[in-house]
């Protein structure tokens, strides 16, 4: 077999290992390769943490986010008056 694996639907696709998934330098056969999360080869130790970098700064954004929405529906449901209303 060459540089191509077999895929589980039994086609052929690009072995995983060809290229840095951040700068998409080509990864020698005979030089580290740095992984991180799964399956994702990095080339370098820096595109590597670049990556880590990348991915802390959207899970921030996303919990930033995430409370924002939910401060906005405790206020919202705090606003609401309740008590009783008498008709004559």
């Amino acid at each position: 077999m060459s540089s191509r694996m077999l895929s589980y639907t039994g086609g052929e696709d690009a072995h995983f290992l060809e290229a840095c998934t951040l700068c998409s330098k080509s990864l020698g056969h005979n030089s580290d390769i740095f992984m991180y999360r799964g399956n994702n080869p990095f080339c370098s130790k820096e595109c590597r943490q670049e990556q880590i970098e990348v991915d802390e700064a959207r899970e921030k954004r996303w919990r930033v986010k995430k409370s924002s929405e939910t401060t906005k529906k405790t206020t919202k449901a705090s606003s609401v008056q309740t008590g009783t209303l008498l008709v004559a």
